[in-house]
């Protein structure tokens, strides 16, 4: 019989873990290159005599040995599977139909399968010979080797930011008056925080990569890494764009002033109680979302970090060395250290926390501020899903106010671009300008409001966007030969 065990694997389907192979006469190629996949990555299930949708349709009974031979000579041949693999396959019936069934385990090496290189990726597997990237994503996670780690003997402490290293050194007051940092100098704490390491190969010391994204100038953060970037956007009225966006280039502690400057300006800071104390749930989300996806992402990928902003969520991306795939549950979690020395500069400056406690704290400071629980995903990209309230951004901008939001937005970007000649009038400009427009206005009052000078320009560049969206409308004269026209919001 069946163990129930694996009988709850082929009931669950096939996932990241979990393979089905029909194989009912003869063990298939696809076979091998499903064994390599899982070595390559967390290991897996492989069910012969299943069909894709986990229907049992039995081996024949007279097959089943030659084919557990077949595949034990093939992943014992080096020229098949490199390196060789001790597997035993297993053999069990259920109501007449017999299956095969071969665990995999997680390998310490990467594998290859006729030469090539196989992953799994949910439920497939994936040749990442050709994919650069890909390969070295893997031999890192293989050889548990940090990425932020590399070593450049041709850089010195004196090409960072001393500023930069000072503003630590200050930070690290969270942590207490007498912190050992801040009697270091400049190469002392470098070496303190792993952040001044040997090359392997060379024997030069030399600054490494976590030290330039942490205090580098931004030239020289683009000339070793030159796909950084982190993108910042606020979606919630131009779906098919964005209304505002901030792509970020610089060094981590500036990435993260700025990316916590853009939540705060587009999400409401709703007033929450935790127990007995007045707390801002707002903040404390951003401090966990911002802080992982600077300090935990896989800089070896060229996948572009991003923290979105929508109406009903916010969710953050990031390149990641996963340890598997799916939703992590809060009771089971596990964390693992994916970039050491960025996490411990970011812990001793209070812009995080110990290993783990970033999830928990999300989940707390998520039920206070929506009353619903965060979600995250593993996976080579991890994500995090926070659900907002519509109190969360609805008033949001001046903008938020008005009926048509759809033709607000765009009349705001028109005006914003037409305008740059001159004068920015942006959104917060333009909504304040709308609600001084709920009484009949004067195009010489509007204007004075707006402090423009030029009555041309007023006319082309801000009051004819604003008509064209059906945003403003020119009011009807009291009297008929009454000289000013005037314009009342819609």
């Amino acid at each position: 019989m069946i163990p129930q065990e694996l009988l709850n694997l082929i009931s669950i389907g096939e996932n990241h873990i979990v393979e089905f192979k029909k194989s009912t006469t003869n063990i298939t190629k696809d076979v091998y290159e499903s064994v390599c996949a899982f070595s390559n990555r967390d290991g897996g299930h492989i069910f012969l005599g299943i069909n894709d949708n986990g229907i049992i349709q039995g081996i024949k009974p007279d097959c089943i040995e030659q084919m557990k031979k077949d595949f034990v000579t093939s992943v014992n041949n080096g020229n098949k599977i490199y390196p060789p693999l001790y597997l035993t396959p297993s053999v069990y019936e259920e109501d007449g139909k017999y299956i095969i069934y071969i665990h995999v385990p997680q390998h310490p090496n990467v594998c290859r399968c006729n030469g090539r290189i196989y992953d799994r990726n949910h439920e497939a597997d994936i040749n990442i010979t050709n994919n650069e990237n890909l390969v070295y994503q893997l031999y890192a996670r293989k050889q548990g080797a940090y990425y932020v780690n590399k070593v450049f003997p041709v850089f010195k402490v004196t090409d960072l930011r001393h500023d930069l290293i000072e503003r630590v050194r200050e930070m690290t007051k969270v942590r207490g008056q007498n912190h050992p940092w801040r009697g270091m100098s400049d190469e002392e704490l470098l070496r303190s925080t792993n952040l001044l390491l040997r090359d392997s190969d060379t024997g030069k010391p030399g600054i490494t990569l976590a030290a330039i994204l942490l205090f580098g100038p931004d030239d020289l953060i683009f000339s070793v890494l030159a796909h950084h970037k982190t993108d910042a956007i606020f979606r919630v009225f131009n779906l098919d764009r964005y209304d505002d966006r901030d792509v970020i280039l610089t060094n981590l502690l500036d990435s993260y002033d700025r990316l916590i400057d853009f939540g705060k300006k587009h999400l409401n800071d709703i007033f929450v109680m935790d127990g007995i104390i007045s707390v801002s749930a707002r903040d404390k989300i951003l401090r966990e979302i911002v802080s992982n996806i600077l300090a935990h992402r896989d800089f070896s990928s060229a996948y572009v970090a991003k923290m979105v902003i929508e109406k009903e969520q916010i969710y953050a991306e990031n390149s990641n060395r996963s340890h598997g795939f799916g939703n992590l549950e809060l009771a089971s979690f596990e964390p693992y250290p994916k970039n050491p020395p960025i996490s411990k500069v970011f812990r001793e400056i209070g812009l995080a926390d110990e290993l783990g406690s970033g999830m928990r704290n999300t989940y707390k400071y998520t039920r206070l501020y929506s009353g619903t629980e965060p979600q995250f995903i593993e996976g080579d990209i991890f994500k995090t899903m926070i659900p907002l309230i519509e109190a969360a951004t609805a008033t949001v901008g001046p903008i938020s106010t008005i009926s048509d939001t759809k033709s607000t937005t765009e009349a705001s970007t028109e005006v914003s671009t037409e305008a740059s000649t001159e004068v920015k009038l942006n959104t917060e400009m333009l909504g304040a300008l709308l609600e001084f427009c709920k009484s009949p206005r004067s195009r010489a009052e509007m204007q004075e409001f707006c402090e423009i000078k030029t009555e041309k320009y007023f006319r082309e560049q801000i009051i004819k966007p604003l008509l064209k969206f059906n945003i403003l409308k020119r009011t009807i004269p009291e009297k008929p030969n009454s000289p000013k026209q005037k314009y009342i919001k819609v």
